[in-house]
């Protein structure tokens, strides 16, 4: 195979992935390496990866170089069906994506995942312009991303948003919006708000559950606002288990388009990337890239 890796410059001289380069490179297989280095490099790496006839091209880092890959991937190749696969090698901070799908966190395996395995087709999500691979967040969940200290995450990984979300849930304030999709509506105060291709993120806390990347649709999840002398309780429990924790109070729908509006603005991150506004539209799309995954990927 000829694989295109794209991997993000803060990982690029970890020993363990150069390791997994070497190993694919043994057997036989062309392994070209492109190492990011401002914004945007892993989409202009990806088209080039298109434009070069990669079989593959994989995304080295978290979830948001997994995002720009693939928006790379379909903006490069929109209306061909000579679009390469994609590959995950898990070298982000909380890789949420790839731990829900069981892509191995070891790089070799990881990388030999991609060069042994046929891929499968998964959907995406498109809020407007923008695509998301595994989740987008709103509230709550929102805030302990970007409010997560570069230092802190490179210290503790995955832990560093819970401890932000510990020390910050006391500022929290609800953001109120009305939904709408087929069959479907809800309006008002919300506290965390998930729409799952995939199923966890912010570090590990599981937002939907049952959301599969090959179903057509996206999975709703809505908290509605707490008294706030619950507010506390229910915030430690979503840290600690994720939205299951206050599954009686969560509103779910599973949906093709969504379609959102606020009175005022609201952020939603898409797989850690933020985007604000006052109206949003919602939608999945079926089958946009052929992804290589584990057998008996829970996703599936």
């Amino acid at each position: 195979m000829q694989v295109h890796v794209i991997v993000h410059g803060k990982a690029a001289g970890r020993p363990e992935f150069r390791e997994a380069i070497a190993a694919a490179r043994s057997k036989g297989h062309t392994i070209l390496v492109h190492v990011t280095w401002e914004q945007g490099d892993s989409a202009r790496f990806a088209q080039l990866g298109v434009h070069q006839g990669a079989d593959a091209v994989v995304a080295g880092g978290g979830d948001g170089t997994i995002n720009e890959v693939a928006l790379g991937l379909v903006t490069a190749s929109a209306g061909s069906t000579g679009r390469p696969s994609l590959g995950v090698i898990p070298l982000g901070t909380a890789n949420d994506f790839a731990r829900s799908a069981g892509i191995p966190l070891d790089p070799t395996a990881a990388l030999d995942l991609v060069v042994s395995r046929p891929a499968a087709a998964i959907d995406l999500g498109r809020i407007g312009d923008r695509l998301f691979v595994n989740v987008a967040t709103g509230g709550f969940g929102t805030h302990v991303t970007l409010e997560t200290r570069e230092e802190l995450k490179k210290a503790l990984g995955g832990a560093a948003y819970l401890l932000t979300g510990v020390t910050r849930y006391s500022s929290i304030r609800a953001a109120t919006a009305r939904f709408t999709g087929p069959g479907f509506e809800w309006e008002g105060n919300f506290l965390v708000l998930a729409i799952g291709n995939g199923r966890q993120a912010g570090g590990g806390h599981v937002l939907c559950p049952e959301a599969t990347v090959n179903d057509g649709a996206l999975d709703l999840r809505i908290l509605p606002e707490v008294p706030q002398a619950e507010m506390g309780q229910a915030m430690a429990s979503i840290l600690r288990e994720g939205l299951d924790a206050v599954e009686r109070r969560v509103v779910s729908a599973r949906l093709t388009t969504l379609d959102i509006q606020a009175p005022d603005e609201i952020f939603i991150n898409l797989d850690g990337e933020p985007i604000s506004g006052h109206r949003f539209h919602v939608e999945a799309v079926p089958k946009a890239l052929k992804l290589h995954l584990p057998e008996g990927c829970p996703l599936l």
